[in-house]
């Protein structure tokens, strides 16, 4: 178990204006932000970013949408970060996902979802430092 995950905010969340609506719950369920930026992802970025899903057929899809506009990303720490993160945003089908979670609020699709989430904390750590320095997680 860890005390800290990753998130960032997709590029159809922060079209949408509800980046800070979403930062809004995230701070009210307890997480503490520890870095965040907001950045737009090139399509060669994304796709480092996401190639464990690079033989998936939504792969090419997955990289044009997170590399069509500005995202934020964060590290957030509170006592079991990833596990508390994902009950906080939801399922990935927003029609699936629990009334009040982040997706049921602002998803719109599977494919747009309005916000990423470690899965583990193995790749909470590995995500984080895809986008900050250890000098910039404080």
């Amino acid at each position: 178990m860890s005390n800290r995950t990753f998130t960032m905010i997709k590029p159809d969340a922060t079209q949408k204006n509800n980046t800070g609506a979403i930062l809004q719950m995230i701070n009210a369920a307890g997480f503490r932000i520890v870095a965040m930026k907001t950045t737009k992802l090139s399509a060669e970025k994304a796709g480092e970013f996401y190639a464990v899903h690079a033989a998936r057929p939504f792969y090419a899809e997955l990289v044009n949408f997170m590399s069509s506009g500005p995202i934020t990303a964060a590290i957030l720490e509170k006592e079991n970060a990833v596990d508390d993160f994902r009950k906080l945003i939801g399922a990935t089908n927003p029609a699936e996902a629990a009334e009040g979670t982040i997706r049921k609020l602002y998803a719109s699709s599977i494919g747009e979802n309005a916000i990423h989430g470690s899965d583990s904390n193995e790749n909470a750590v590995i995500e984080g430092d895809f986008f900050f320095s250890k000098l910039e997680q404080f």
